[in-house]
């Protein structure tokens, strides 16, 4: 789940950093009246999960209250890279001496965190990494051991921070960590990290990705999820339970298992089509999962074509065909479906299918045939309009 600027920095307060006083709204009166209980100067931020807000004309500085009803204005409803923006962050402005930047993720082939820490802030890593990569220090932290001061000050050394700001960045990077694995985060970034210029390390900006598995261990972060950024067909599939994202081809992708579902979507590629999404309806494959996954695909109106790959594990291949079965009586799907089914009793599971395959459902014996199946009829559904399966 991607957070809000302003729900990252409420997010990272709790684990003692320091970040600017502020408050949210979604209108201009609200913006204005916010303003005016915190007092000017303020930045106006425009909240969209996306970058670029910047260079978009999403943070403005407003030295008055009038300043921010006409930033406030200008903003809300601004297009930035396919996001409306419906809510503003009305913050203190700071003042900054100097930028920096600090993250945390996993390095999943280390089996390690990764920090990254540096003194060029206030772009983005990937153009200090490309313009300037030994301007990057990192760390890599064992999770048993966790992140000690004497680890974290000789990070910050290496980083060349200047003597000023070793003391407030250290204790950041603590309390950043602690957040990171506390919080049961993907990703925690700062960027900029500040130095005022009284000497005070500062948190400017805040974005952070927590791992959506861990929502049985905090009950706050279902308000996190409600404010997720969604098109039409992933708040379909998300209020079934499915893994699902929305992507830009012709080909309709259902796999059980995540591994699998990406695997589709890499063999659709690889034999010249294009997926319309990733969808992983896990490790169950009953009708209710099925006809809700093709009910999600088949409103999409890109898709020309069904790819329905199932691996049979703990899952058994006659389980997973009775409930395609009954799923497609249940769903009136407008485009052809191509079926490879492998795995535990995949022989049955193919027996239960084949009296119901016709010209627009087919059956495939592996994964690089269907695939190649399901992308020639969607280009012959593209040539010569959609046809129904009944």
């Amino acid at each position: 789940m991607d957070l809000f600027e302003y729900q990252g920095k409420r997010f990272f307060a709790r684990y003692g950093m320091p970040v600017s006083a502020g408050e949210i709204a979604f209108t201009v009166d609200e913006a204005v009246a916010a303003a005016e209980r915190l007092g000017t100067p303020v930045m106006v931020k425009a909240q969209v999960h996306t970058g670029g807000r910047g260079k978009a004309g999403g943070v403005k500085f407003a030295a008055t209250v009038e300043d921010v009803r006409l930033h406030a204005s200008a903003i809300l409803g601004l297009d930035i890279r396919g996001h409306v923006v419906g809510r503003v962050w009305i913050e203190k402005a700071s003042d900054i001496a100097e930028e920096y930047y600090a993250s945390f993720t996993l390095d999943r082939s280390a089996k390690k965190h990764l920090g990254m820490l540096s003194a060029e802030g206030g772009v983005e890593i990937e153009t200090i990494a490309e313009e300037n990569p030994d301007a990057i220090a990192k760390v890599w932290v064992d999770p048993v051991d966790g992140l000690d001061a004497d680890t974290a000050r000789e990070w910050v050394a290496a980083a060349r921070l200047p003597e000023a700001a070793v003391e407030g960045t250290v204790a950041i990077l603590q309390q950043l960590y602690t957040a990171y694995v506390d919080g049961d985060a993907d990703l925690v970034e700062i960027n900029p990290l500040i130095l005022t210029p009284d000497g005070r390390v500062h948190v400017l900006d805040a974005k952070v990705t927590l791992d959506s598995n861990s929502t049985f261990r905090h009950e706050d972060y279902d308000a996190y999820d409600e404010t997720q950024t969604r098109d039409a067909r992933e708040t379909a599939a998300h209020a079934r339970g499915l893994q699902y994202v929305g992507l830009e081809g012709s080909v309709g992708v259902i796999a059980n298992g995540a591994g699998l579902a990406m695997s589709t979507v890499d063999v659709v590629n690889q034999v010249g089509g294009r997926p319309a999404n990733f969808l992983d309806i896990g490790g169950g494959a009953n009708a209710d999962v099925m006809a809700g996954a093709l009910e999600v695909i088949n409103n999409d109106p890109a898709v020309r074509c069904i790819f329905i790959n199932i691996f049979g594990g703990i899952t058994r291949g006659e389980e997973v065909a009775n409930g395609i079965v009954e799923a497609l009586q249940r769903v009136d799907i407008d485009s052809p479906i191509v079926i490879r089914l492998d795995g535990t009793n995949a022989e049955e599971g193919r027996a239960i299918l084949q009296p119901h395959l016709s010209d627009t459902l087919r059956m495939a014996p592996t994964m690089l045939d269907a695939a190649r199946t399901a992308v020639a009829l969607a280009d012959e559904e593209v040539d010569s309009g959609q046809g129904s399966v009944q």
